[in-house]
Parts: structure tokens; sequence; C-alpha cells
């Protein structure tokens, strides 16, 4: 029995991420312009930040045009070798 494929995402797209790091007072700073250089039409409307209960950890959740897997591929990458974030959804 062969193994059900991933749904394929037709591009471009609106395409939602969640960036979780340490808390820290440019931690949304640092990802919009990370996420600006790989989605240039990112505007304010777009993002959003919620603090842990405890105050350790920001997520981010950013909605970007997604045009293609090298554009995805390349913003997670940069995201992940970043150091300061701990997940990427």
């Amino acid at each position: 029995m062969a193994e059900p494929k991933a749904p394929k995402i037709e591009f471009p797209c609106s395409y939602t991420i969640k960036v979780i790091g340490n808390a820290a007072p440019d931690f949304k700073e640092f990802v919009v312009k990370v996420v600006g250089r790989h989605a240039p039409e990112l505007t304010d409307a777009d993002v959003s930040v919620h603090d842990s209960r405890n105050g350790r950890f920001t997520s981010v959740r950013l909605t970007i045009v997604a045009t293609g897997e090298p554009q995805l591929k390349a913003l997670f990458e940069e995201l992940k070798a970043s150091g300061r974030i701990h997940m990427v959804l």
C-alpha cells in the first residue's frame, strides 16, 4: 500500500508562518526583517505577536504571498540559521 502524499500547494497563495523564539525586545523586528527579504509585500497588518504565558517565548505569526517552494525553503533556512528561532511552523 502506497503512503498518502501531502497535498500539493498551488502557488502563488496566501501562506501563514508561525515563528517561535526566546522573548526579546527586538524579536518581532528581527523576524519581520528576515521574512521581508523573502516576501517584500509584507505589511504590519500581516503580522501578529503573542507572548507565552510565562513570558519566556514569543511567537510571530505572518501571512505572506508564497510564490513557490524555493522561496519558502530559503525563508525557513534563513530563519533557522539565525540561531534565534526555536521553531518555524
